[in-house]
């Protein structure tokens, strides 16, 4: 029979074999600009040489945390895990809102400047899509 249907004993899990469902997934993610900002809070950093190092398009790490003084505190780490500030307060109502939805959220660096001993960090904020 031409048209005929025929069943196979296919593992379709064998595909995925050594593989982690994440580089699976990747391929079919993207990064959806949402908001340009600035890094807050970058004079209570310890060390200013971590802003030396940042790079543009450097991948930023976003990361929710409830503070007494902002239920919507978003703080800004480097993938080395380098706390370098925050989301400012004015621009993180919706961020907030999104991330404790189940949305991810990264940053990545535009610029890096210093305006006398403070560093001045821009950033993009990307929701990551699949």
């Amino acid at each position: 029979m031409k048209n005929e249907l025929t069943k196979k004993e296919e593992n379709q899990i064998a595909l995925m074999d050594k593989k982690e469902l994440s580089d699976i997934i990747k391929p079919l993610s993207k990064e959806i600009h949402l908001f340009d900002s600035f890094v807050s809070g970058t004079l209570n950093v310890g060390n200013a040489d971590i802003f030396k190092g940042l790079k543009e398009g450097q991948k930023l790490i976003l990361q929710r945390e409830e503070t007494r003084f902002d239920s919507n505190t978003i703080n800004i780490y480097t993938e080395d895990q380098t706390k370098i500030g925050y989301v400012p307060e004015k621009d993180n109502v919706i961020f907030a809102r999104l991330m404790d939805a189940g949305k991810l959220l990264i940053g990545k660096v535009n610029s890096v400047q210093f305006k006398g001993s403070m560093p001045v960090v821009s950033i993009g904020i990307y929701m990551v899509d699949y």
